[in-house]
């Protein structure tokens, strides 16, 4: 579902994941038509590094690393 978010509105990704400030960043990108784009490249990019990051964490809580 993000990631379908992050192709329509990618500014409403940034919010998801817990990062406001690039999220108006982003939105200002998406302001433009030009800026679409790579704002929704950009919004795609951060879910999967927020995916991995989250990832990561449950896999040092169980004891893996």
């Amino acid at each position: 579902m993000r990631l379908l978010i992050a192709l329509i509105l990618p500014w409403l990704t940034f919010f998801t994941i817990g990062r406001p400030i690039a999220g108006v960043i982003c939105l200002i990108l998406q302001m433009t038509l030009v800026g679409w784009l790579p704002a929704a490249i950009w919004a795609v990019y951060a879910l999967n590094e927020y995916k991995t990051d989250k990832k990561i964490a449950e896999a040092s809580q169980r004891g893996q690393f």
